[in-house]
C-alpha cells in the first residue's frame, strides 16, 4: 500500500505534499513524489530549494514514523498525469495526491486536462486537494 503525489513548486504543490504526507501518516503507507518537467524546462534554483525544503520536511516527518519517502523526477515528461498513473500503477498504490488551483466561476466548468485524465484513468483514488488561502 502507498501513496502516489504529483509535486510542483507552487501552492498547489506543496498542499498537495502536504495532504499526502499526513495521508501516508495516517495510513502507515510509504509515499512517491512524483516531479514532472516538460522536456528542456530546467529547474531554477529556487524551484530546486522549494522541492528540497518541502520534501525533506514530509520525509522527516515520514521517516520518524519509519515509512519510506521516494522521489521520482522526471525530467522530459510529456504528460504528467502519465507520469502519475503509470507510478501508481508500477507501486500499486492506494491513493494518488494531485493540487488543483483555485478557478473563476466560469472556469469552473473546466477542470485541467491533467487532472481530469488523473481522476477518470487513475487505477485508485484521488484525492485533490487546494491550497489554503
Amino acid at each position: 500500500m502507498g501513496i502516489v503525489v504529483g509535486y510542483v513548486a507552487n501552492p498547489e504543490g506543496r498542499a498537495a505534499l502536504e495532504r499526502a504526507g499526513e495521508a501516508a501518516l495516517r495510513l502507515s503507507a510509504a509515499l512517491v513524489v512524483v516531479h514532472s518537467r516538460r522536456p528542456g524546462r530546467e529547474v531554477d534554483a529556487d524551484e530546486a530549494r522549494q522541492l528540497a525544503d518541502v520534501h525533506d520536511r514530509v520525509r522527516e516527518q515520514l521517516a520518524a514514523a519509519g515509512l519510506d519517502v521516494a522521489l521520482r523526477d522526471v525530467p522530459d515528461s510529456d504528460d504528467p498525469a502519465d507520469d502519475l498513473i503509470t507510478a501508481a500503477e508500477e507501486t500499486g498504490a492506494s491513493l494518488i495526491v494531485i493540487g488543483l488551483r483555485r478557478r473563476t466561476p466560469v472556469g469552473k466548468l473546466i477542470l485541467g486536462a491533467s487532472a481530469q485524465r488523473i481522476l477518470l484513468d487513475a487505477p485508485c483514488p484521488v484525492l485533490a486537494v487546494k491550497p489554503e488561502d
